[in-house]
């Protein structure tokens, strides 16, 4: 029997939206998590973009590998599809991931960073990543949630990710700035 996966390394780890028979920890190799998409909807508005998560080229990356029953699989597609695509600043890509707990692998798809999409933000500095994070707000809330609920997450399922930590300590030492 055919199996049918799917690999989350942003807000898909914690809010895939979608029906799965299980889900567990995963790798990919040759990309790794960046926040590198400038948002125009969902965490950020085209004048003012927020930053989002996408998967870039080198490295590795620790996610999760959700299976979808082969009777919900066109159903979640479409989901995702909408949910994911809706300036087309991702692929659609089948990957050879990891499931960490079993060291099998299994193809899944994943939504990889289009690095010629005007969206693309390539690689920031620490100082306009924050900017972009701390401005953007869009459709689907406020990017610094974003940033910090992805943060807690990873932290849950003890993935450490240190641009995000160096990040996220830069927003609570001005946050804190700012309320004293």
């Amino acid at each position: 029997m055919e199996q049918f996966w799917i690999f989350g390394y942003g807000s898909l780890m914690w809010r895939p939206g979608f029906d799965f028979l299980r889900s567990e920890p995963a790798r990919v190799h040759g990309y790794h998590r960046s926040l590198c998409v400038y948002s125009y909807v969902h965490r950020g508005t085209p004048e003012e973009p927020g930053l989002v998560l996408g998967l870039d080229r080198g490295g590795s990356c620790h996610g999760m590998a959700f299976e979808v029953s082969p009777a919900n699989w066109e159903e979640t597609i479409a989901y995702l599809r909408a949910r994911e695509q809706v300036t087309s600043v991702y692929l659609e890509k089948r990957k050879s991931i990891t499931l960490i707990a079993s060291g099998r692998k299994v193809e899944a798809v994943a939504y990889v960073v289009d690095r010629a999409h005007r969206q693309y933000a390539g690689v920031l500095d620490d100082a306009s990543l924050e900017h972009h994070v701390r401005s953007g707000k869009g459709v689907s809330g406020d990017c610094t949630d974003y940033v910090m609920n992805t943060l807690s997450h990873l932290r849950d399922m003890k993935i450490n990710d240190p641009a995000l930590e160096r990040l996220a300590r830069r927003l609570e030492v001005q946050a804190a700035s700012r309320s004293s």
